[in-house]
């Protein structure tokens, strides 16, 4: 009976309603382990405040970090950093990946530019970007550049790669040249699964900064994290925490709702 209502056979999902259920029970538990854990006086507390705050301790704290410490703004610089430095990996990543993939000889050619970015340790390109760019809001956004670019090239161009080859085949039959079949054929037919590509992409691209803010950064959810693990303020590092979790999730999902309505024919 358990079984047929959690549904456990091997790659099978439950059902709507259950899978809401399972993820709220949870949610459920996690915050009764963390409500249990951080009970009474912190003196006599299973775990330190300094290392776990309890809820009530962080919900204090929420007027602190919207006022005082201008929330706002910072929550403002990252998602602006953000969205400049993965718009230009956009504009260079995208047409360098369909144009590779559609004539493989240019694959070829950008191939020991491209593996070793895609290889190289995202924190290890900070120090590149600062000595190309300084320490200020240039070196933040070419960062995210640097960073999401290969990566970007590499889904733009495994999307076009990935289309049938009789669909080209089909085209050329009918007489269309190299060009029309790049952006009339390749292009459209690719583009849902390069959209749900780049999507992931961006949400990494969101975390990717937060490496970038811990250096020198004025403002930014990064740099709050930062300035609070410097002060001890270990309940103000969960508020941010989980202000990141929760724009996060809404931009994933503000992104499935637009592939949802772009390509609804494509959408799983």
């Amino acid at each position: 009976m358990a079984k047929s209502w959690l549904n456990l056979e091997l790659r099978k999902s439950p059902a709507p309603a259950t899978g809401k259920l399972l993820a709220a029970t949870c949610l459920v538990l996690v915050a009764f382990f963390w409500f249990v854990m951080t009970l009474g006086i912190a003196e006599e507390r299973f775990i330190s405040p300094a290392i776990l705050p309890s809820p009530a301790e962080v919900i204090a704290a929420i007027p602190n970090l919207l006022f005082e410490r201008n929330l706002g703004q910072s929550i403002a610089a990252t998602l602006g950093r953000v969205l400049a430095g993965f718009s230009l990996a956009l504009i260079v990543g995208v047409p360098f990946g369909v144009l590779a993939a559609s004539w493989r000889a240019l694959e070829a050619f950008l191939k020991p530019i491209v593996i070793p970015m895609s290889n190289v340790p995202v924190a290890a390109l900070i120090p590149l970007t600062i000595l190309w760019f300084g320490i200020g809001e240039s070196q933040k956004i070419m960062f995210i550049f640097v960073a999401a670019v290969p990566f970007v090239f590499a889904t733009a161009a495994s999307s076009i790669l990935a289309v049938p080859d009789r669909y080209v085949d089909t085209a050329r039959t009918l007489g269309a040249s190299d060009r029309q079949i790049v952006l009339k054929v390749l292009v459209p037919t690719a583009l849902p699964e390069m959209f749900r590509g780049l999507r992931g992409l961006f949400g990494l691209s969101f975390g990717y900064i937060m490496l970038a803010e811990l250096i020198n950064a004025p403002h930014g959810l990064g740099a709050m994290l930062n300035i609070s693990q410097r002060r001890g303020l270990t309940e103000h590092i969960f508020l941010i925490l989980a202000i990141i979790g929760l724009i996060a999730w809404a931009i994933d999902h503000g992104l499935e709702f637009l592939e949802r309505k772009l390509f609804p024919y494509k959408v799983r």
